[in-house]
């Protein structure tokens, strides 16, 4: 008589599904009333026919995310749920859903609170991020495709402190860094579910997969998350330090292309005609940053591509007063300033 063993993964799977959740995304759009060909050269394009003054609710995107305490707050992906404009719910079960108010986004991490109302709700438990051994067992969770609710794949944790630039929606890049890569499958719609280690705790938020590779993802460290969750608990919302400068960062091309002294840095320019590369009473203006100025560091901290000055500044703390070395028409120079409150 064989005796088959239980794998670990199921009494996991029981513990884990009940507190991940599928987020929908969803938009007033123009109603539709119907389609109609426009003739161009010997083509026909398909225009839609939008019926005027009428909208209608539609359902636009979708992810994932998890339930980390019994009265409804959930970590989900801040792409999952970046658009301001948009209603977001949560699907608990099949019959269960829930609006969904977004507490707080930080685009530096890509983490996103959301708070449903409520109490009881299944959760789940936090880990610890930064005790994360190379090979260690681990399975992700999550709504596969959009479609596939309490997909589980199961891996190992392949990697670590991985630097990726992530590609969003609507063309966005985000630059994240410090991220766990797992062999455990990780599908478009996993998105902001959780990754677990076999003490069933989460010690990662599912973000991104490579495309046309195998078995290669990305999770963001929890312990990211968690000071996102102390400010929220703490003020009722994230606050983030502000300089207020308008910039692009400096790469080898970049700095090629425009006879640059240095290839690294964040230089101060203007985005689109009208606005001001520097916010009037902000930081910045304070310490007398002018336009085309090179912040070169913080704090002795070099700012590169793979560490922009959005990511140093969100190591220090509003009101924190900063040194910062800037390349001023070919001369260093050093200037100080307290940072403000990004509003």
């Amino acid at each position: 008589m064989v005796i088959m063993e239980k794998s670990p993964i199921v009494e996991l799977a029981k513990k884990v599904c009940p507190a991940v959740i599928t987020i929908v995304v969803s938009k007033d759009l123009p109603k539709i009333e119907g389609y109609y060909f426009l003739p161009f050269g010997d083509k026909n394009f398909v225009v839609p026919e939008i019926q005027k003054g009428k909208s209608e609710k539609k359902k636009i995107g979708g992810g994932s995310g998890f339930i980390i305490s019994d009265n409804g707050y959930i970590l989900t992906c801040q792409h999952v749920v970046s658009d301001k404009e948009a209603e977001y719910s949560v699907v608990l079960e099949p019959t269960k859903s829930y609006p969904a108010k977004v507490i707080s986004r930080d685009p530096i991490n890509d983490v996103a609170i959301l708070k449903i109302e409520g109490d009881s709700f299944p959760y789940l438990e936090l880990g610890d991020s930064e005790k994360i051994k190379l090979g260690e067992s681990v399975i992700a969770v999550g709504n596969a495709l959009g479609e596939f609710q309490d997909t589980i794949s199961a891996g190992i944790v392949s990697g670590l402190s991985r630097f990726i630039t992530a590609y969003q929606a609507q063309g966005q890049t985000a630059r994240l860094k410090g991220l766990i890569q797992t062999d455990a499958a990780i599908n478009p719609g996993n998105s902001g579910g959780p990754l677990i280690n076999m003490e069933g705790k989460v010690i990662g938020i599912n973000t991104a997969m490579v495309l046309g590779a195998q078995n290669i993802g990305f999770a963001i460290p929890i312990n990211y998350a968690k000071k996102d969750l102390e400010q929220v608990k703490k003020y009722g919302e994230m606050k983030m330090a502000f300089l207020g400068v308008r910039y692009i960062i400096l790469n080898e091309g970049i700095s090629k292309v425009n006879k640059l002294p240095v290839d690294y840095g964040a230089m101060i320019v203007r985005e689109r005609l009208g606005e001001e590369p520097i916010i009037k009473g902000s930081a910045a203006d304070k310490a007398g940053l002018k336009e085309y100025d090179i912040i070169l560091e913080i704090n002795g901290e070099k700012i590169t591509p793979e560490n922009s000055l959005d990511r140093v500044l969100s190591g220090h703390k509003i009101g924190e007063e900063i040194e910062m070395n800037v390349l001023r028409q070919g001369k260093k120079i050093v200037l100080r300033t307290r940072l403000g409150e990004k509003k």
